[in-house]
């Protein structure tokens, strides 16, 4: 494969669609820490606290994603700089570089979804605990709902289309 300036160049979109996504999702969760903040201190709460440890991992895990790409985006600069140097063999290796930083970030973008979900969980907690002693109810327990699937299913006598 030949390396020209454009392939690193190509990066660049992509990063800058990751920096702009994950910043509004950061700030988005540093203000909802806030509120939770606000909320815990005039009435202290388990849930809020819960709630407010699985967002600061979260935050962390944008830190993380964005610093991976802010590398990835200088990895495809200082590529194209030793490109034009005609350093092929080092270019190549820096490319290689900012593809892996850059596949990094989008797996732990998808733990950092992941980890969202367990958010939901804590803060909708009380209202499956409310509504499962009335029924089969559960909102993001995937588990669950396959275990459901084949154990519930067949303890009801019913099959569900």
């Amino acid at each position: 494969m030949e390396l020209t300036l454009s392939t690193p160049a190509l990066l660049f979109s992509t990063v800058s669609l990751l920096m702009i996504a994950f910043t509004n999702r950061f700030l988005a969760i540093a203000n909802l820490i806030r509120d939770l903040h606000k909320q815990f201190q005039q009435n202290p709460d388990g849930v809020v606290v819960a709630q407010i440890r699985n967002l600061h991992m979260r935050l962390r895990l944008i830190r993380t994603i964005q610093g991976m790409a802010v590398l990835s985006l200088l990895l495809s600069a200082v590529c194209m700089l030793v490109l034009l140097q005609e350093h092929f063999m080092a270019a190549r290796i820096l490319f290689i570089g900012a593809l892996v930083l850059q596949i990094t970030a989008l797996a732990l973008s998808f733990l950092e979804i992941s980890v969202s979900i367990k958010a939901l969980q804590i803060e909708l907690k009380d209202m499956e605990d409310t509504l499962d002693s009335r029924s089969s109810f559960e909102f993001f327990n995937l588990r669950s709902r396959s275990a459901d699937s084949t154990g519930t299913a067949s303890k009801k006598g019913s099959s569900e289309d």
